[in-house]
């Protein structure tokens, strides 16, 4: 069986026998509904290879045009096809490389920017240049690819609020994640470490939010302090930028605003959001890790507060999704506060940890009433589990109890979330942390720098299922919508050590959500599958992540300059198994 080294791996392919060669003649024939990826396609290979792929037309008749001598340059076509939309859905495609040219015909414009994506692949990893090489001739193996995609959802989740990552640092993840084939950008902008979102009826956020005065150095045990200010925000117009540019890529950016809990930052701009009547001194933006016991006061000007925020994120982000958060919403402030008591009672709820389930119930509410969907973690299903850190639970009694048919769950305490999630009717995104927080350490080894969580390596996060096994076969498996990595940056402090956190990984785990298990396993199974998976990322993908300049985790493990000796981290027992 052909088997190209193409990550991730497609549904089909078929050697064709041959190369086709691509020079300064070769056009690029764009048909209606492809501009997108006519666009980046152009741009992206003009950059690496130097040729200019000029319109179909440019030299001649039929997107094919004669030289000098006579002959005639190849056709690069893109096409939107219904009959590939009937067979594989919007973002499938099929792939032809003959002596006639190439051709991309896609279910709909994202199965077309797919293949160009498997296109740039094939030129090899020199594509991924930004300047050509010298004395490169380019050509594309004759090939039949047809390709589609296991899951819609298929995401990374970036923490910005921990450590900020500049706009240039997000767009140029969302060309990561593009060449991959994942198509959702999670950006948590909100925490008790930081506001990254300019809000402009409220100044505040971003003027006192959006900076600390000092940085734990590793795990919240550790004696050490980076001492310098961090901060850092987005812009309205850096945010228009980002969602444009996402956009082209066919990535979805889902913002994420943080509530009642892990609000600290906000509390510290605006105290009067907090519980001033449980509180000892005024709040700051927190410099340590962990979760924070301040929490948003049950008031009603807090909720209208917050709807202000909401409407300017909306604007911002045109997307169907906004994730609230939702979840460590420790309940010691409530609990103290004579205000939050009287509040609770006032509602009619079970106490000061219902609390929780009514801040998610309004704005589940406030978001469903203009066309959004709320997304939370799993939290938000009221199940009465604490969260991690001694945070309370909610006491809400039956998972989902209140919510709106259209609110999502992220599952990240394991699978149980999910499970209960879907049973009762809602969308499901899978990213449990014990098997794909890419914050997590790669090894047991000494060598791996600030050592957190459990150990997963590349062959860990390939192994993952997004369909908990007590879903699969079930209707209810259907809303697994997807997955998502997640990548927290309490202790990735800048671009390097986040690509070393998430490479080479990100690569395994976008091919679980794109390709995942199947016909191609063989007699081998899982472990054929895995082996193949490490062929093709030795024999090309980590020559394409050298070439857009990734300072990914070798699999010999770290260089020298990516360890942090003498930082303490904070490892982790093995999760039980049935988590």
């Amino acid at each position: 069986m052909y088997e190209p080294d193409l990550v991730p791996l497609p549904r089909s392919a078929e050697d064709g026998g041959g190369r086709l060669a691509l020079g300064a003649r070769t056009v690029l024939d764009a048909g209606p509904g492809t501009e997108r990826a006519a666009h980046w396609l152009r741009t992206a290979l003009a950059a690496a290879t130097g040729l200019p792929l000029p319109p179909a037309g440019a030299y001649g008749e039929g997107g094919r045009g004669s030289d000098a001598g006579g002959g005639r340059g190849a056709a690069v076509r893109l096409r939107v096809d219904e009959a590939v939309a009937a067979e594989l859905g919007p973002e499938g495609y099929r792939l032809d490389v003959t002596g006639d040219g190439a051709e991309i015909r896609g279910g709909a414009a994202p199965g077309v920017f797919w293949g160009a994506q498997t296109l740039r692949q094939l030129l090899g990893p020199a594509a991924y240049r930004r300047a050509p090489l010298p004395g490169r001739a380019w050509s594309l193996p004759y090939v039949r690819v047809a390709d589609a995609p296991r899951f819609a959802w298929r995401g990374f989740m970036l923490d910005t609020a921990r450590h900020f990552t500049p706009k240039d640092g997000v767009l140029r993840w969302i060309d990561l994640l593009a060449a991959h084939k994942l198509n959702v950008l999670h950006l948590h902008l909100t925490d008790d470490q930081g506001w990254r979102l300019e809000i402009a009826r409220f100044p505040r956020l971003t003027e006192v939010g959006a900076w600390r005065r000092r940085t734990r150095l590793g795990h919240r045990a550790s004696p050490l302090w980076d001492v310098r200010p961090h901060g850092g925000f987005y812009t309205h117009d850096d945010v228009r930028e980002i969602v444009a540019y996402a956009a082209e890529r066919h990535v979805t950016v889902v913002p994420e605003i943080d509530l009642p809990g892990h609000s600290q930052a906000a509390i510290a701009a605006h105290p009067e959001l907090g519980n001033a009547d449980a509180r000892e001194g005024a709040p700051e933006v927190w410099d340590d890790w962990g979760v924070s016991t301040d929490v948003l006061a049950p008031t009603e000007a807090v909720l209208r507060f917050y709807e202000g925020v909401f409407e300017e994120v909306l604007e911002l982000f045109p997307g169907e999704f906004v994730h609230i958060g939702g979840d460590e919403c420790p309940g010691d402030q409530w609990r103290r506060s004579p205000a939050a008591r009287a509040r609770a009672a006032e509602l009619g709820l079970d106490g000061v940890d219902a609390l929780h389930g009514w801040f998610v119930r309004h704005f589940d509410r406030w978001l469903a009433e203009r066309g959004r969907r709320l997304v939370g973690w799993d939290e938000i299903l009221g199940d009465g589990a604490g969260g991690t850190d001694g945070a309370a639970g909610t006491g809400a009694g039956v998972a989902g109890a209140g919510l709106g048919s259209g609110a999502v769950v992220s599952s990240w305490r394991g699978r149980a979330g999910a499970v209960a999630a879907a049973r009762a009717g809602h969308d499901v995104v899978m990213c449990p942390e014990q098997e794909v927080y890419l914050d997590h350490r790669q090894d047991g080894g000494e060598d791996e720098p600030v050592p957190i969580g459990y150990v997963r390596t590349l062959r860990d996060v390939y192994g993952f299922d997004p369909v908990p096994p007590e879903l699969a076969g079930t209707a209810a498996a259907e809303r697994v919508v997807g997955a998502q990595a997640n990548l927290w940056t309490e202790v990735v402090e800048d671009q390097r050590r986040a690509d070393y956190q998430a490479f080479p990984r990100l690569a395994a785990f976008a091919e679980v959500v794109w390709s995942g298990p199947g016909a191609r396993d063989g007699e081998d199974g899982f472990e054929g599958r895995f082996r193949d998976f490490e062929r093709r990322m030795t024999a090309a993908h980590y020559a394409r992540l050298d070439a857009l300049g990734v300072a990914y985790r070798p699999p010999s493990g770290p260089y020298p300059w990516q360890r942090r000796p003498g930082i303490a981290g904070r490892p982790f027992e093995e999760p039980p198994k049935d988590s």
